[in-house]
């Protein structure tokens, strides 16, 4: 491998000549600049990212922080896939990588006696990459180290958490307006008793998917009795439980909004197991379309997610904040109502 000392010699230039041109190419005069890229392409030189993220204290690196841990029931989410697809593409075409930074049972946290109730070390240790930015997912278990994150002055996007800090912002999409979406279909197709199955009201997105749908009910007369509001975790198991206790009820509903296409198949399949035919007795509509929703009979009508621009959006935010300095706004993308079998 052609070392920065041989380039050097080659070039009749100092060693620290070659560095500037490659870490500080300003620093450079626009001649010796010239002489000494022409030499790195002809001889195929690559700068040794170690050396640079020292000489720079810059590392070309994103961190990643998320809850891996196998036993929840969070890292295997469909929504997740296409958006760290969309996160890395968009990082990737800057010149950016990925050091995903697991907060559970990470053995680099108990390496230093760090622990989601010691945020501030976790801090430390994110520092000690010399990393660009973090983009933050959340868990449902990570609120301390999340604010400690936000208020590190360290460039940080959260993607459906509304953080806040010097240099902090948050990508999510529009749960209200989806919501809102989901209710107006069912009104317009004969529906007035509409339940909701919601996720757990801690989380952003299942707070704002039951505004908007109280809302939206709200705007067309009609009430939402407590029973009719049934809260679940986003997964099927407790979608299928919700719908069980909605469905026997003295007057059940006619149609069910799931804040998540999980917890919506759950709903399919205890309408089946109860012998009710969806959506003739009674219709159901989810949110996401992940790839399932699709596949399940009767094929669900849903809130698709821009899954993959939410990626693109938290990489074009940290991104931002690490070469301009300005932090961008929140930002919200639509969702599209994807009109399938379960509410025709």
């Amino acid at each position: 491998m052609t070392t920065i000392r041989e380039i050097a010699q080659l070039c009749g230039v100092s060693v620290a000549t070659v560095s500037r041109v490659f870490n500080q190419p300003l620093t450079v005069s626009k001649e010796k600049r010239e002489v000494v890229e022409r030499v790195a392409r002809e001889l195929d030189y690559r700068p040794n990212e170690s050396a640079r993220a020292l000489a720079t204290k810059k590392s070309g690196l994103i961190g990643l922080v998320w809850d891996t841990d196998h036993r929840r029931p969070g890292w295997r989410h469909p929504y997740l896939q296409e958006l760290l697809i969309g996160l890395k593409s968009a990082l990737s075409a800057h010149g950016y990588h990925l050091l995903m930074l697991a907060t559970s049972g990470s053995a680099a946290l108990r390496a230093v006696g760090a622990s989601l109730a010691d945020p501030v070390a976790y801090v430390n240790m994110t520092r000690r990459h010399s990393l660009g930015g973090l983009v933050l997912i959340d868990s449902g278990s990570d609120a301390p180290a999340f604010a400690a994150f936000a208020q590190s002055g360290l460039p940080c996007v959260a993607v459906d958490v509304a953080v806040e800090g010097p240099r902090a912002t948050f990508v999510t999409s529009d749960n209200v307006g989806g919501a809102h979406l989901a209710v107006r279909h069912l009104v317009a197709a004969g529906h007035r008793r509409i339940a909701t199955i919601t996720g757990p009201r801690a989380n952003r997105p299942a707070a704002d998917r039951l505004a908007g749908f109280r809302a939206a009910m709200a705007e067309a007369g009609l009430e939402v009795p407590d029973a009719h509001v049934a809260e679940g975790d986003f997964y099927r198991p407790s979608g299928q439980a919700a719908m069980r206790s909605l469905i026997a009820l003295p007057e059940p509903p006619t149609a069910v909004f799931c804040a998540s296409d999980e917890m919506a198949v759950g709903a399919l399949l205890a309408a089946r197991h109860a012998g009710l035919r969806v959506p003739d007795d009674v219709a159901v509509v989810g949110f996401d379309d992940i790839e399932l929703a699709a596949l399940v009979d009767p094929p669900l009508t849903t809130l698709a997610q821009d899954k993959a621009g939410i990626g693109v959006a938290a990489a074009h935010a940290v991104l931002t904040m690490v070469h301009d300095g300005a932090t961008p706004p929140p930002a919200f993308l639509p969702t599209r109502l994807v009109v399938r079998s379960s509410s025709r």
